[in-house]
């Protein structure tokens, strides 16, 4: 009877200690190595197994719902597995939850208070197997809070290094990881230019100056068919395709110091070791832009009253004359054009004297009348461009065609080495090399001309947008000229003439037309012949 007594509740007189319900929660930051027939969890899983069993003489047993939870970080609470243990706390179905160590359960000291929180609320103890305390006295709560301090500022410390580490890499011009912007690949954890995409980001800068506002810009891109990088997902590595370009994606572009060859870090800018896809006086012409800025913008634009800007010319010296202004005490402001040699060498240097803006600017207007009364330079100007274009277009769609077959050969002929590379040996191994390496050069000049036929094709397009525009406007242009915007005349004047001279001592002005149908294939037409004599003009100092 006794014995009966003793297994029913009683030892010695004293009553057996009620069963306590503990659940074991496992946590391994990374998935490496979880499918081994014996992982980090299984291990934490045996040191706490083994702990419980320890304590059955006290009522401890382990329940066999496991809480494992593999691959998730300990700085935050987003974890099933833990997020089944709490529910199950709640409903009563947990007494005692055991972990292998403290930092198992989290990492961040604010996450741990507000858990040990929820374990108080629900009666729940806790208890970490390997530094020998628990919850269930006020010197382990004490001991377990400094414990999270000490893992919570040796978390702080990682990430400062971590932080450190990236900066002095960013300043010595390193790529350190992020999204890979349009115009780049990261090969060996460095940024090489995409000569394919290359193409599209110069298109955007070049667009951007011209229009100076992004919304055109994306719209351009947009009916261009030009699409935002085509990219592989973080986690999963699906690629995603490009998208539709918006204004704000087309900012993030135009104030991208990469493109320039720069490395961003913390608002300053380092040399990068990759290569720039953007000339750095173009890129700071946009980042001016944008900031609402008046720095240098493209010809004739910083100051449209200055109708000669850049085309006026000393025949003196052959320098060119550059714009100048003075204003007197009435408030009057006089625009000259001055000499560039006599301006920086001296009187000595050149003879010419200042010449009166409106007077120069004038003369050169009504020669562009006279050319233009009869319709016959408009219909010129639009002809022979039209053929010069359709020419080279021509010549570019017929690369476009012929270079992708051409590199999809060459690509076919390298794989094809490479697997018979590991066959040979002595001379076949060498001279297999030698083809490969040279396969490879021909490959990357073919990917390269494909990118410049592109851009090419897509300049040539811009280009006979401004023709047609300077064609018409050349046929109206006594009707126009007088409401046309005062960038628009210098935006004519620049297009249309290619130079003009002045002998200002003889007074003796020749205006030179640009021979707009001229490109880099083919010889430039002879110049027009100069303007006749015009009267002498009186210079305004």
């Amino acid at each position: 009877m006794s014995g009966a007594r003793r297994r029913s509740g009683q030892t010695n007189g004293k009553l057996v200690e009620p069963k306590r319900r503990c659940a074991v929660y496992t946590r391994k930051s990374t998935s490496i190595g979880l499918d081994q027939e014996f992982n980090s969890l299984d291990a934490q899983r045996e040191a706490c197994e083994q702990y419980i069993a320890a304590r059955a003489h006290e009522g401890w047993q382990l329940l066999p719902e496991r809480y494992d939870d593999g691959g998730f970080t300990g700085a935050n609470l987003e974890r099933p597995a833990f997020q089944r243990l709490l529910a199950d706390m709640e409903a009563g179905k947990v007494e005692v939850v055991v972990v292998y160590k403290v930092d198992r359960l989290s990492r961040s000291l604010l996450d741990f208070a507000q858990v040990m929180d929820r374990f108080n609320r629900s009666n729940t103890a806790f208890v970490s197997v390997t530094q020998n305390f628990s919850t269930a006295d006020a010197m382990g709560r004490l001991t377990l809070n400094m414990l999270m301090s000490f893992a919570e500022f040796e978390r702080s410390m990682i990430a400062e290094r971590t932080r450190d580490k990236i900066v002095a890499a960013r300043r010595k011009g390193l790529w350190t990881g992020g999204p890979v912007p349009l115009g780049y690949d990261v090969v060996d954890k460095r940024l090489v230019v995409n000569e394919l995409e290359a193409v599209v980001v110069r298109e955007l800068f070049e667009l951007y100056e011209e229009h100076r506002s992004a919304l055109v810009v994306a719209r351009l891109l947009d009916q261009a068919g030009r699409t935002t990088k085509r990219h592989r997902a973080g986690k999963s590595g699906n690629l995603r395709e490009g998208k539709r370009w918006t204004k704000d994606a087309v900012l993030r572009v135009l104030r991208n110091p990469v493109y320039a060859g720069f490395m961003p870090c913390h608002g300053e800018l380092h040399e990068g070791e990759h290569a720039a896809i953007i000339e750095r006086e173009r890129w700071q012409r946009a980042a001016d832009l944008l900031d609402g800025k008046s720095g240098p913008r493209r010809p004739g634009a910083r100051n449209p009253a200055y109708l000669l800007r850049g085309v006026l010319r000393c025949a003196r010296c052959g320098m060119a004359m550059t714009p100048a202004s003075t204003r007197k005490k009435d408030g009057t402001e006089y625009r000259y054009y001055r000499c560039v040699t006599k301006d920086k060498e001296g009187r000595g240097a050149c003879t010419a004297r200042p010449l009166p803006a409106p007077a120069i600017e004038g003369f050169v207007v009504e020669r562009l009348r006279e050319a233009t009364a009869s319709g016959e330079l408009a219909r010129e100007v639009r002809d022979k461009l039209a053929a010069k274009l359709e020419a080279r277009r021509g010549r570019l769609l017929t690369e476009r065609r012929d270079l992708p077959a051409r590199i999809a050969s060459l690509s076919a002929e390298g794989r094809r080495l490479v697997e018979t590379l590991g066959q040979a040996k002595g001379t076949a191994h060498r001279l297999l090399e030698e083809r490969i390496e040279e396969i490879g050069a021909k490959l990357a000049a073919s990917e390269l001309r494909l990118a410049e036929v592109e851009r090419a094709l897509t300049n040539l397009d811009r280009t006979g947008l401004e023709v047609r525009w300077v064609a018409e406007t050349l046929a109206r242009f006594d009707a126009v000229w007088d409401v046309l915007t005062p960038e628009n005349q210098v935006r004519l004047v620049q297009a249309v003439v290619e130079r003009v001279e002045v002998d200002e001592p003889s007074g003796r002005v020749s205006a030179v037309l640009a021979d707009l149908g001229a490109d880099g294939d083919d010889e430039p037409a002879a110049a027009p012949p100069p303007v006749p004599e015009p009267p002498v003009m009186e210079a305004t100092p």
